[in-house]
């Protein structure tokens, strides 16, 4: 997953435009053309419609990418062989309000298989009286991954980190 994080340094790279920080989270926003509703649904239930296959470990073997859409779900890889790889568990659920991940890849993309090594994804869904919808992600808790985790932060939080993630949703809400 996330292969692009392992490139080399470029220069300028650093937070994309748009992306708030401090030293252990950062935070970016976008708003959706789409309904709270829409733009939760897209998010969790269609996630396989947006998020890109270069960012996942099974490539062309990837047969879904599932948010099990409840507190205590998982967040997963389902492979065209039926294996799975767990990338995170879901620790807070309110559609279509708000969702938090524990985000269990390690800095070296690695599966994390405990809770307490993950950092956090923390979305959240405001409608808009226009009827579009404003999202505020922040990305914190860095530091739990251990070794690495500062870099690991800067990655995901440059232009080939969550803004790219975001920009796919953003067009896979829009329809």
């Amino acid at each position: 997953m996330l292969g692009w994080l392992f490139g080399k340094k470029k220069d300028g790279d650093g937070p994309a435009a748009g992306v708030e920080e401090s030293r252990e989270l950062f935070s970016l926003t976008r708003t959706v053309d789409a309904p709270v509703e829409r733009a939760f649904e897209t998010f969790v239930d269609k996630i396989g419609a947006w998020w890109p296959r270069d960012y996942t470990w099974s490539g062309d073997q990837l047969d879904a990418l599932v948010i099990e859409p409840r507190y205590g779900g998982r967040a997963l890889e389902r492979r065209k062989d039926g294996s799975v790889e767990v990338w995170g568990k879901v620790l807070a659920f309110d559609r279509p309000r708000h969702i938090v991940i524990a985000w269990q890849i390690r800095p070296d993309r690695t599966p994390e298989p405990e809770e307490g090594g993950s950092s956090r994804v923390d979305v959240r869904f405001a409608s808009r009286d226009d009827g579009r919808t404003d999202i505020l992600l922040v990305h914190r808790d860095f530091p739990r991954h251990g070794e690495g985790w500062e870099k690991y932060k800067a990655q995901m939080a440059g232009k080939e980190g969550w803004p790219r993630l975001l920009d796919s949703y953003a067009a896979a809400v829009k329809g």
